[in-house]
Order: structure tokens, then C-alpha cells, then sequence
């Protein structure tokens, strides 16, 4: 099979025992690991019987659960979606019970969003889960090896991407 590019590289498992960095290579890398401990996340939703959630559901728990003052039109924002589109996602949560609209504090005619109870409980769970994926990762390389990379990402976040890495999708 003819190699396009070095994904190709990477997920046929060319040079496998070869653990020589290629330049360009380490995006690529954050990138599977993010899905394959993204796609362990759902799995265990799925065991558990939750709802369908989908990626742009957490970035909506995780906004609001700092905030219980966004507007869907800055949650819209903050997406990068629609208006139209964050209002489905809320309707979503809304009916599963997780959040709620709530009277706008100085706009008798906006609502803003909050998480509910459930929503909070919801949030804990979710941090317990993604804690356990996390825990994998230090049993596969050692959790000596896994605080230096969490060590070399804060430093990447904090000093080299200068403020500008959001928690948000990039669709």
C-alpha cells in the first residue's frame, strides 16, 4: 500500500518498535488519543444507559459550569454553531433534565442557561469517568510519565499557545 502522509504512518503501525519522533507527528498523536479516550468516554456512557450525548453537549456542560448566565446566543458563540443549533442542544439537555432556562437578571425578555441539579451531578460523574481514562493512560506508560506530560501541556497551554487555547470545538 502506497503511504499518503504520515497519518498514514501512524495508523497502519509503519515502523512499529520504532519510537523515532517524526517532526509533525505529535498533533497527529494528541489528536488519536484524544478520540480514543474520547471514544472510551462514550462507551461507558453507553453502558451506563445515559443519553445520546454528543462532544458539543460536554463543551456546553463544561461552559456552564462556571457560568449561570449564558445566553443561548453566547453559547451559540462559543460553539462556533447557530443560534438555531445551540437552541437544539439546549432543548436536548433541557429535556433530559440537565439544564434549565432561567429570567435574565437586567433582560425581561432573554433567558439565560444553568445547570441543574442533575446537571452538577451529571458534571462530578463525567470528571470521575474521565479521571479513570486518565488512570489507563498512567498503568500503560507510569504515572511519573504522565504528570511530566501533564507538565509539558500546561506549559504548552499557558506559555507557547499565549491564552488563546480555549476549551471549546474546532469543528
Amino acid at each position: 500500500m502506497k503511504k499518503v502522509n504520515q497519518i498514514d504512518y501512524i495508523v497502519n503501525g509503519e515502523g512499529t518498535g520504532d519510537m523515532t519522533r517524526r517532526r509533525g507527528e505529535i498533533p497527529l498523536l494528541l489528536a488519536m488519543t484524544c478520540r480514543a479516550m474520547t471514544d472510551a468516554f462514550h462507551d461507558r456512557l453507553a453502558a451506563e444507559g445515559r443519553e445520546p450525548l454528543r462532544p458539543a453537549h460536554g463543551y456546553t456542560f463544561r461552559l456552564l459550569v462556571d457560568h449561570d448566565d449564558v445566553t443561548a446566543v453566547e453559547l451559540a458563540e462559543h460553539l462556533g454553531v447557530t443560534k438555531q443549533a445551540a437552541s437544539k442542544i439546549v432543548s436536548e439537555l433541557e429535556g433530559w433534565g440537565y439544564v434549565e432556562r432561567r429570567p435574565h437578571a437586567t433582560d425581561g425578555r432573554a433567558r439565560v442557561l444553568a445547570l441543574t441539579d442533575r446537571g452538577h451531578a451529571y458534571v462530578r460523574h463525567a470528571d470521575e469517568m474521565w479521571a479513570d481514562i486518565e488512570d489507563r493512560w498512567g498503568e500503560a506508560i507510569g504515572s511519573e510519565r504522565l504528570d511530566r506530560i501533564y507538565e509539558d501541556l500546561r506549559t504548552y497551554v499557558d506559555e507557547v499557545a499565549g491564552g488563546r487555547a480555549v476549551l471549546r470545538p474546532i469543528w
